[in-house]
């Protein structure tokens, strides 16, 4: 007699689990292992260019301000005051908006002098208060320098030229980057014998960067004559776009 020895059904199915589990991740893992075989087989370049566009600046930001000495430090102080709203006065008579007069930097030292072998004697105080200014009509730059220096600002420095509204800028030096950026796919794709390229992605950088706030520095100024008035050029600016793209070459 032969005995047939039957596993119970409990044991087959435990038995019967890992195949299936494993058959379920092959399948699962299909998908992705074509996505990656595909992406092996496809050609791509990853290419970058910039664009640029030069424009007239319409705006400048400049720094000036008062710098007095005295014996004492409210006496420097006091001195410094009337003189600045001297200044402030000018600025809002030669058409500079209250939102574009900003107090940039105010301090009050005491002064020094040194001899050798000989402890340092104090000889009075320095008081001195920078505002910066943002000139919207370039027209008015050179007066409003000189307006404020013949009413009493002694340091004028810093300054740094800007736009307004930087969109229209941006958009020629994005065409301009895109130009270029084909112009370059195409040559690779000539050079290497493929006919047609589909774009994949494409990111861009760069872009308007506004200029820092100008620095205080200690630029001394006289009092000029309204005959011989500032002259100030602001030239061109510079705006970059930079982009970055994938593309699939097709033979």
């Amino acid at each position: 007699m032969t005995h047939i020895a039957r596993r119970p059904a409990r044991a087959l199915a435990a038995l019967a689990a890992p195949a299936l589990v494993g058959a379920l991740l092959l399948g699962a893992a299909a998908p992705a292992l074509a996505q990656t075989d595909a992406a092996f087989k496809a050609t791509t370049f990853n290419l970058s260019a910039y664009g640029e566009t030069r424009v007239a600046p319409d705006m400048a930001t400049i720094n000036l301000g008062v710098q007095t000495d005295a014996p004492t430090a409210a006496e420097a102080l006091k001195a410094n005051g009337a003189r600045m709203n001297q200044v402030m006065a000018a600025l809002k008579k030669a058409g500079i908006a209250e939102r574009d007069i900003q107090t940039s930097n105010l301090n009050l030292n005491a002064q020094y002098a040194y001899e050798q072998n000989q402890p340092p004697k104090l000889t009075g105080y320095q008081a001195s208060n920078q505002v910066t200014i943002t000139v919207r009509d370039l027209a008015k730059l050179g007066a409003s320098v000189d307006a404020t220096v013949n009413a009493g600002a002694n340091t004028v420095n810093g300054i740094s030229f800007g736009l307004a509204d930087p969109r229209a800028a941006e958009d020629a030096a994005r065409l301009e980057a895109v130009k270029a950026l084909q112009a370059k796919a195409a040559l690779y794709a000539r050079a290497t014998g493929y006919k047609d390229m589909r774009l994949v992605n494409l990111n861009e950088g760069g872009g308007y960067t506004p200029a820092p706030p100008p620095v205080p520095m200690m630029a001394f100024a006289s009092k000029r004559e309204a005959a011989d008035s500032t002259s100030i050029a602001g030239g061109e600016l510079k705006v970059r776009i930079d982009v970055n793209a994938t593309y699939e070459m097709m033979k």
